[in-house]
């Protein structure tokens, strides 16, 4: 049923699912429409890739090749469809959770893995991959995307902005700014909430009183929709439909996608601390990649040899990230002082000729 007015801003009172939890079809009419066969192909060899690397990185903490690693192992729904619900041109700003979005964009693993590794602040060129640096401060990349979505449409381009939020980033007043700022101006940004259930260890009920996160666009005016986050199909479904609606003039979308995070916050974090493994468990239950396999296998768009490529596929991405990351980064201690300014200050300016002298010395020496 069609909507207007006011009411058209609302989210569905539930999230949109097109799949059960054990990947059959959800009967009856659908308000958005479906993904293409062959882009539900690529999704579920990118989530199965995309869940190889996030256990491989989080092996690398444990051997002392990544400083820390927030791993996205549940949400790789929401991490690949976000991607692929984009043109090659759309802008990406995501968190620091958001490394399985980034290599399913394309971006080389170990730049991807830079900032976790300590190397550098942001080891790829946002504006090759159109990708903004990962963000660790909470919400301040939506104000930043939003900025950045507005001068898109002040250019007359047709290129849409996706910022990816936490739950507990939707506390944040950047968070309301950023809403607020894109609808007024009609700024052609999707904000994504992952609803992942905890800020860190703080449940979901202590944040907010709303119904749903989707409702916090309401009131900014914004158009919302709430979807299952572990249903790949309405993921990609709903974020597609939140992408053309940007595109086409009609200003911000959020899009709150209700999924968990069954790792701990980091590997400095210990989850069984304050949620149980029953709930855990639950949720391993609604596993996306799962979920879409089954689909696809009864629609006979996924054969044996198809998954069996994605296993290979996943394998050797891993070994590659394995291999790379087992080299020692190369470091420019000079690169400290490029990209803080676009023109140094003077100080900035006496620190470089500090370091430098320091260098030359030593290169002396040795």
């Amino acid at each position: 049923m069609d909507r207007s007015g006011a009411e058209a801003l609302l989210p569905s009172a539930e999230p949109v699912r097109f799949l059960t939890d054990s990947g059959a079809a959800v009967r009856g009419r659908q308000r958005y429409a479906p993904p293409e066969p062959e882009v539900l192909r690529r999704a579920y060899r990118d989530m199965v890739v995309g869940r190889r690397f996030d256990a491989q990185a989080t092996a690398l903490t444990k051997q002392g090749r990544l400083a820390v690693y927030p791993s996205s192992h549940g949400q790789e729904a929401c991490q690949v469809g976000a991607v692929l619900a984009l043109d090659e041109g759309d802008w990406l700003f995501p968190t620091y959770r958001e490394s399985m979005a980034l290599v399913t964009r394309g971006i080389e693993p170990t730049e991807v893995l830079a900032l976790l590794r300590g190397s550098a602040h942001c080891g790829y060129d946002p504006y090759r991959h159109h990708v903004a640096p990962q963000c660790t401060p909470l919400a301040t990349q939506t104000v930043h995307a939003a900025g950045l979505a507005y001068a898109e449409r002040r250019k007359g381009g047709d290129r849409v902005v996706l910022a990816f939020v936490g739950d507990g980033a939707t506390s944040e007043g950047d968070f309301h700014e950023a809403l607020n700022f894109a609808a007024v101006f009609k700024a052609p940004v999707v904000f994504l909430v992952q609803n992942n259930r905890y800020a860190i260890s703080v449940p979901l009920e202590r944040q907010t009183a709303a119904p749903s996160l989707a409702y916090k666009g309401v009131g900014y005016g914004v158009r919302s929709e709430q979807v299952d986050g572990n249903d790949p199909v309405a993921v990609l479904a709903v974020l597609a439909a939140a992408a053309e609606h940007a595109r086409a003039g009609h200003g911000p979308f959020l899009v709150e996608a209700h999924t968990y995070r069954l790792e701990s916050h980091t590997n400095a974090d210990d989850a069984s601390r304050y949620r149980s493994d029953a709930e855990a468990e639950q949720w391993r239950r609604r596993d996306p990649i799962a979920r879409l396999e089954a689909y696809l296998r009864r629609r006979g768009h996924l054969s044996d040899e198809d998954i069996a490529a994605a296993a290979r596929r996943a394998e050797e991405f891993a070994a590659l990230v394995r291999e790379r990351m087992n080299a020692d980064p190369e470091l420019a201690p000079m690169g400290l002082f490029e990209h803080v300014y676009g023109t140094p200050t003077p100080q900035l300016d006496e620190q470089r000729e500090l370091l430098r002298t320091e260098l030359e010395a030593e290169e002396a020496l040795s």
